[in-house]
């Protein structure tokens, strides 16, 4: 019934969705196996794709030929740049999008992919021999043979739904959980834990009075994910704010000794950055409100997602303290929030191509990583898919540093440092921020995988273009000067100074007050940019005004590089190390880093075991 596949993906959601497609495109026989085909690409929590740190993947992930940049703007109903109020450098995009539409169209792109088979059933353990995969077995008995699979199960691992004192076996609401395959790879010798996650009440948005409510539009100008000219909404859709208060904090307390999270049902750790409505009262008791969201789902539904009221509360007391909220006070609920536990399994067993130490050609990507977020599932589908496919073709792996990419970064934190609570991205995460910007993760990254295949004629016209005007913008700053008479008025606006005499327009467009847009309009210069894309002038614009702190990053990271170079055997001997502590060297040998950079950034390292370590090394 089954032919040979070359690579196996297990589950569909955005890890597996990426990782499938990525596969299939870079040449190998893929199959994709979910338990629910009517669900590839669910958005299982909120509406949404991007946002800080965020938005910076699915750029990358779009510049590296992925297709969740695509599917965001194909189906987006709302789009704002965050982080406006600081620098350009700063800013991260964000998107609303058609929770059913966005689905569809990840299934469409799937199914176009010539080289990917799609079968519905659930795995239920792997088929291992000398410690190297060989394949999948599922619920209906089937043997199914691969040269590589991967992993990416999300929540559905033995998952646990908890609605105040109800438990109920699901990997989402009405979705069964997956059992069988936790055990098979215990039996193999992996280590797993439990971690939460949670999500709000869906709302009917015909029950609710915006009028009473603070409206929230999009931006004037739709810029999006891709680095594609794809279509962008005509209209958008408008979300909306409100607040709890005293009176719905106390109404919610009501129901705090039915709380799992608080009577001791639940003891895994949910996501800090993201906690219940009920954990933000207990944590924030000295805040009188919370502000929260009012999300539409799509253009062709009436249900609601109610951003910042996550919950595992009875479903009698989330109703209850809903209608005290301003707006809400006829609220209907579609369905509760619940609180969901699942089995995932510690990432310092991966490698940083994320195949598994214990077992060749087996990867692992998403949230059984212990991540949380579609984004961050998504940049490592992506990796764990070509890697999965470059290991069927006995092909070096495809690896990202941190100084490239924000999925780079992610990767790196899981595997030297691990984590205890479900990882989420943040630019604070990365030490190269200036370089790792939205604007410009095409011309960081397409080169990289155009030798892949995965770069089609088009993305590579749109990049090259895109180089060339970048070039042009620039050489243009140095090239045109600017009148005082056609900008002291303007800077002195500004409580600029005025200038003196004729200067170059890049010295001009380094002072703070300026807007390049603004001085391109003041000394009558458009007729020299009307043939540069707006992308591309402003990715000009940062980099001329930002590149002092450009360059000062880019030393930084060719330093840290050359520790990158300096590899450690796999089969190093760590207990020859007599002069570190043997709390390092346990670290050393559970993490094993795959190079001096590696080690120096696992937790507790200190500088002194990196310099014996080195010494060990004939370095």
């Amino acid at each position: 019934m089954f032919d040979l596949y070359q690579v196996i993906v297990v589950g569909g959601g955005h890890a597996g969705c990426e990782a499938a497609a990525v596969s299939a495109r870079s040449g190998c026989k893929t199959l994709l196996i979910s338990m629910n085909m009517m669900t590839l690409g669910q958005m299982s929590c909120n509406p949404a794709m991007g946002g800080i740190a965020k938005g910076q993947i699915v750029r990358e992930l779009d510049a590296l030929g992925g297709f969740s940049g695509i599917v965001s703007d194909e189906s987006m109903i709302q789009f704002r740049m965050l982080n406006r109020s600081k620098g350009k450098a700063m800013w991260s995009p964000r998107a609303q999008n058609d929770r059913m539409l966005f689905s569809m169209k990840w299934r469409e792109k799937l199914e176009n992919i010539p080289n990917l088979d799609i079968y519905q059933d659930m795995v239920v353990g792997l088929i291992v021999k000398d410690n190297i995969i060989k394949g999948v077995l599922t619920s209906l008995g089937h043997e199914i043979l691969a040269n590589a699979v991967v992993l990416t199960n999300g929540t559905f691992l033995n998952g646990l739904i908890h609605i105040g004192d109800k438990q109920l076996g699901g990997g989402r609401i009405g979705e069964n959980k997956a059992t069988g395959l936790t055990e098979n790879l215990i039996k193999l010798g992996f280590e797993s834990g439990r971690m939460k996650t949670g999500t709000p009440p869906r709302l009917d948005g015909r029950s609710i009075n915006y009028d009473l409510l603070e409206e929230q539009k999009g931006d004037e100008e739709v810029q999006g994910f891709s680095f594609l000219d794809i279509p962008k909404p005509k209209q958008q859709a408008s979300c909306y704010i409100t607040y709890t208060s005293d009176i719905v904090h106390e109404t919610l307390k009501e129901g705090f000794d039915r709380s799992p999270m608080f009577n001791g049902r639940i003891q895994s750790l949910g996501p800090r950055y993201c906690p219940s409505i009920e954990d933000k009262i207990n944590r924030f008791s000295d805040k009188d409100r919370h502000q929260l969201f009012i999300e539409p789902e799509g253009w062709h539904t009436n249900e609601i997602y109610i951003n910042g009221f996550s919950t595992s509360l009875p479903e009698e007391v989330q109703f209850k303290a809903l209608r005290k909220i301003v707006g809400l006070e006829n609220v209907k609920m579609y369905r509760p929030g619940y609180a969901i536990e699942y089995d995932y399994f510690p990432p310092i067993q991966l490698d940083s191509s994320l195949q598994t130490k214990l077992i060749k050609g087996l990867f692992f990507a998403g949230q059984i990583n212990g991540t949380t977020g579609y984004e961050e599932a998504a940049g490592q589908g992506y990796i764990a898919g070509i890697n999965a496919s470059l290991y069927a073709q006995d092909k070096e792996f495809f690896i990202l540093k941190r100084n490239e990419s924000y999925i780079g970064v992610l990767i790196d934190d899981l595997i030297t440092k691990g984590t205890e609570e479900p990882y989420r991205m943040f630019t604070s995460r990365a030490e190269f921020r200036i370089l790792l910007r939205q604007d410009n993760a095409d011309i960081r990254l397409t080169p990289r995988v155009i030798p892949y295949g995965l770069i089609d004629e088009n993305r590579l016209n749109r990049y090259n273009q895109r180089k060339d005007q970048i070039k042009q913008a620039i050489d243009l700053f140095k090239e045109l000067r600017v009148e005082p008479n056609q900008i002291n008025d303007y800077l002195i606006e500004r409580n600029g100074n005025p200038l003196t005499q004729k200067m170059p327009l890049a010295q001009v467009m380094l002072r703070p007050e300026i807007d390049l847009s603004d001085l391109i309009e003041q000394c009558n210069l458009k007729s020299h940019f009307e043939k540069i894309d707006k992308s591309a002038l402003e990715s000009a614009e940062i980099e001329w005004t930002y590149q002092g702190y450009i360059q000062k990053e880019e030393d930084i990271a060719q330093k840290m590089n050359q520790l990158e170079y300096v590899k450690i055997p796999s089969e190093f001997n760590y207990d020859k190390l007599s002069a570190i502590s043997i709390e390092s060297r346990e670290k050393f040998k559970k993490i094993k880093p795959e190079n001096i950079g590696q080690a120096k950034r696992i937790s507790g390292i200190k500088p002194s075991d990196i310099s014996i370590l080195l010494i060990y090394l004939g370095r």
